[in-house]
């Protein structure tokens, strides 16, 4: 029987649904195409992992994004309610926290100023759309740089590797949908 994994920090969660299925970190590791040692830093809390990182391992764990993307100790009345994450030079705000089940979810996403969001790219299933609410975003697909200002607007596959960077002097704000299959 699984664990009851909702109440615990997210790095807990994504370790013990790791070990309730038997998986190694290392087989992990292959499904995803994460680091063992960044798979590590993220099961011990020294890392808030990007919502693409969420969404991969949560597809290899096969469990609902939905089940990692929930705040740490989110209370039954407070569900519903936008939750706040920040990582090292970006912040989301899930916006859609009742889409746990559903294919499309929403996140309003902050980023500092000249700022690249430390990973070697995101990958994963499904499709992005991507609107500038304000400052400038450079938003690299595969090997295509495109270059967003508010009020512009991206949609792509996925599962072509993508960066994001705010290439711009001011905080960018973007209101990105993820269709996840």
């Amino acid at each position: 029987m699984p664990r009851n994994v909702k109440q615990l920090s997210v790095g807990t969660r994504i370790r013990r649904l790791r070990q309730d299925r038997q998986v190694s970190l290392n087989t992990l590791a292959n499904e995803t195409g994460y680091a063992v040692s960044y798979l590590e830093e993220i099961e011990q809390d020294k890392v808030i992992p990007p919502v693409a990182v969420l969404l991969s391992l949560s597809r290899a764990l096969e469990v609902d994004s939905g089940e990692l993307l929930k705040d740490d100790g989110e209370a039954l009345e407070r569900r519903a309610e936008a939750v706040r994450k920040r990582t090292d030079h970006y912040s989301y705000r899930m916006l859609t926290p009742e889409s746990s089940h559903k294919h499309l979810k929403g996140f309003l996403i902050t980023i500092d100023p000249a700022s690249d969001l430390k990973s070697t790219g995101f990958r994963h299933e499904g499709e992005e759309f991507h609107y500038v609410l304000k400052g400038e975003v450079t938003v690299t697909v595969g090997e295509n740089v495109n270059v967003l200002a508010a009020g512009d607007s991206l949609h792509f596959n996925s599962a072509v590797e993508h960066k994001l960077r705010n290439s711009g002097q001011e905080t960018c704000e973007l209101l990105v949908v993820l269709y996840t299959p």
